[in-house]
């Protein structure tokens, strides 16, 4: 299965070439190229919290946040005594260390928690972010290297538990707070924490549409990166060198309706970005480029019968996989907005909120209720394989490296896989 590979993840790499990598690595929420889904390693499709387990370790606390890896750490946060802490594991499940970086502000949402925002590194450091405030960057030893406290940045308005995750070019970390008349772009130095540059994205709207739970993207247009940025009813590109705004693509809301919040982010799929919206009731195709306001030269499609509320769409092989919140399942063809099939998974009381995560042949889409549903995707068709039983709430998204299956719950961290 090819993946249309964005830069983002070589981009990061400080001095590294791609030749370094080690073998384990899903450095991102969304894994090395911001698109859920590797063809590298063969995976279980039936399994459970004892079926196909190799080891699951208990957590100190509660947190939603997707572990990334490096090699051979495992690393998430959660808290742990009323605290923000940052954690790593080896492939063991024993914990390695756990590094505190100030007090815990709790989540509101039963599925959501303090610790929403996944870790980002790019093998030197780790940039974690939580709901408080608390920012920091650790080495691959846990020490602390910087910390900054972003409430300085203003009250945090948004109705919900904060869950956008840093995301790194090739000299700054950058984080999105995207609230009401509050919003900021800020990027800052890697190595010392230092604000290379920060700029206000505010924009006016209706109640709750200009907040965003949404996870920019780092990519190249005309051979320079750039920070695509979903939320406030705009996909906007901005200079990774100092935060100018390229290009905007609106038109979001043509209804001007209250409490079209986005939550589940954007995907790129060559030059083409797809942007669910709508609270799952629309999705669009724009294709990436150009200058200032490019709403009708670039917005390509439109589509008001498919998109998702909470889970982020996944791309493979050129396609994109739209998981809908109860269920339901598109294929789309990025250039068009056509599907090539839609399918639902058996349909229960419970929604989705993790973002779906393919494997080589498997889809793997993860219910609020501890359930993990898994499809063969094979030579371009849906089948329904299994419903697997976690035992406790899920949120967090699957992470597939190296033909083992991280699952992160409320309160365990699982390795599934078969024995070597």
């Amino acid at each position: 299965m090819k993946l249309y590979l964005s830069l983002t993840f070589c981009l990061s790499l400080s001095a590294a070439s791609a030749a370094l990598l080690p073998k384990k690595h899903w450095p991102a929420w969304r894994g090395a190229d911001s698109s859920g889904s590797t063809d590298k390693g063969s995976y279980v499709a039936k399994f459970s919290d004892t079926e196909n387990v190799l080891w699951k370790t208990a957590l100190p606390g509660k947190g939603c946040s997707t572990p990334i890896v490096w090699g051979e750490k495992i690393v998430l946060t959660c808290a742990a005594e009323a605290q923000d802490a940052v954690l790593a594991y080896d492939w063991s499940g024993k914990q390695l260390w756990q590094t505190v970086v100030g007090p815990e502000r709790k989540g509101k949402h039963r599925n959501g928690s303090g610790s929403n925002p996944s870790v980002v590194t790019d093998g030197k450091g780790l940039f974690a972010l939580f709901k408080s405030g608390n920012f920091a960057s650790l080495d691959l030893a846990g020490n602390v290297r910087w910390k900054k406290d972003l409430t300085s940045y203003g009250r945090d308005t948004l109705y919900w538990d904060f869950g956008t995750s840093p995301v790194l070019t090739k000299q700054n970390v950058v984080v999105a707070l995207m609230r009401k008349g509050n919003s900021w772009i800020i990027a800052f130095d890697k190595d010392n924490g230092e604000v290379s540059w920060e700029v206000e994205r505010n924009y006016d709207t209706p109640p709750e549409c200009d907040h965003s739970y949404a996870t920019p993207i780092v990519r190249k247009e005309n051979g320079k990166e750039v920070v695509l940025v979903w939320g406030a009813e705009r996909l906007t590109s901005h200079s990774a060198s100092d935060g100018k705004i390229l290009w905007s693509c609106e038109g979001f809301n043509p209804k001007n309706k209250k409490n079209w919040v986005v939550v589940g982010s954007h995907v790129v799929v060559g030059d083409m970005a797809i942007v669910p919206y709508g609270r799952g009731t629309q999705l669009a195709g724009v294709r990436i480029g150009g200058k200032g306001d490019v709403t009708q030269s670039h917005r390509v499609w439109t589509r008001d019968d498919s998109g998702s509320f909470v889970p982020t769409p996944c791309v493979a092989d050129g396609k994109v996989y739209i998981l809908r919140d109860r269920g339901h399942v598109h294929c789309i063809d990025p250039a068009t907005g056509v599907s090539h099939w839609e399918e639902e998974f058996p349909r229960a009381s419970s929604s989705y909120y993790s973002s779906p995560v393919i494997a080589g042949n498997h889809l793997y889409a993860t219910r609020e209720d501890g359930k993990i549903l898994t499809a063969s995707i094979k030579v371009g068709r849906f089948k329904f394989l299994y419903e697997n039983n976690m035992g406790e709430r899920l949120i967090a998204s699957p992470v597939p490296v190296a033909g083992k299956l991280l699952i992160r719950g409320e309160k365990h961290l699982f390795c599934l896989g078969r024995d070597d």
